[in-house]
This record gives C-alpha cells, structure tokens and sequence, in this order.
C-alpha cells in the first residue's frame, strides 16, 4: 500500500485534534493507494471509546465516486488508548469487505484490511503527490 504525505498527516491530524476521543474519517484512492484521507465528525454517542462516521459525509462520498470522484477505500479513526491495532470493538464492528482500515495511535498510523476472516496487518510507505 501508498499513501500520500498529505493523507498520512490527515490522519495524525485528526487524531491530535481529536485527543481523549476517538477521530474517524474516510481513505479516498485507489486500488492499494490512498490517495485522501477526509476527516468526518464522530457521531458515536461515546466517542472516547467508539467512533461512527457521520452517514451523511458516508453517503456524499459514495455519490461522489458515482459521479467520477475517488473511491471510498476505506476508513480511518482513532485510538485515545495508545494502541494502533484493531481493539475487539473494530472486530466487531467490521464487515469483512475487504476495505482497508487506518488506526492512528501515539503518533502512529498502521493499515490493515478487514478481510473475510479478520484483520490483515498491512505495510505500507508514504510517496509525496
């Protein structure tokens, strides 16, 4: 996987901003490249411990792709706790649809794709563009 400078900044960004709750968003791009990452609001009623993407920015996205915009490939959010892989909540919550997953932590961003039977941990490399 890739992903752009500006992207992987959005991501840390977010969670910075974000600091004791949980920030999410969107991983716009394709195939194995994000090429955006969008910050949405977290409409979770706990947003320290969970994050739910505003359906409204979901569905703006998905239009837009239909339209001849960038893909949704994927997500991004947050963890408060420190930990940049997916908590038992993240298991739960996925839908095994082969999307790739982004998880900020302490600094930090790691990529994994919610697969049919479960997390896939991915490397990846920062390109400028």
């Amino acid at each position: 996987m890739t992903l752009t400078q500006s992207a992987h900044a959005a991501i840390l960004d977010a969670a910075a901003l974000a600091a004791l709750h949980e920030a999410c968003g969107l991983l716009l791009g394709t195939g194995s490249h994000i090429a955006a990452a969008i910050p949405t609001a977290n409409v979770h009623p706990d947003p320290a411990r969970h994050f739910e993407i505003d359906p409204a920015a979901l569905i703006a996205a998905h239009k837009a792709a239909r339209e001849g915009g960038p893909k949704l490939i994927g997500y991004f959010h947050s963890h408060p706790n420190g930990l940049a892989r997916p908590s038992a909540t993240d298991a739960a919550s996925a839908s095994g649809d082969g999307r790739i997953w982004a998880i900020a932590a302490a600094g930090a961003v790691t990529l994994w794709r919610d697969g049919a039977s479960g997390f896939e941990a991915l490397s990846y490399q920062v390109k400028e563009g």
